[in-house]
């Protein structure tokens, strides 16, 4: 699968933020923080990424799942607050309004 410059972008600071892969508390909290700025194919296309490279260590089933799951469970607060500044200190432009 070919990838666009911007889901490289994204995917470079997901490694930055998570070098020893994403742990299980934070797949609902990141997918909740990437759709806030990508749309749901861009954040499949992410989470595909990240479960080809073993950083997420679940299936395209699972991720859909996930992303299912956040339109109708919304993460806890200080759950997002932590996958933000987990972001924000791999460089992820949480003040862009595009990203």
């Amino acid at each position: 699968m070919i990838f666009s410059p911007l889901i490289d972008k994204i995917v470079g600071w997901l490694r930055a933020g998570y070098p020893d892969g994403v742990p299980e508390q934070d797949y609902i909290p990141l997918v909740a923080v990437l759709s806030r700025r990508l749309s749901s194919e861009e954040v499949t296309a992410v989470a595909d990424r990240l479960a080809g490279d073993g950083r997420l260590p679940i299936g395209n089933v699972d991720i859909a799942v996930l992303i299912t799951t956040i339109t109708n469970e919304l993460p806890r607060e200080e759950d997002v607050r932590r996958v933000r500044s987990r972001l924000a200190l791999a460089g992820w432009p949480l003040a862009d309004p595009h990203f």
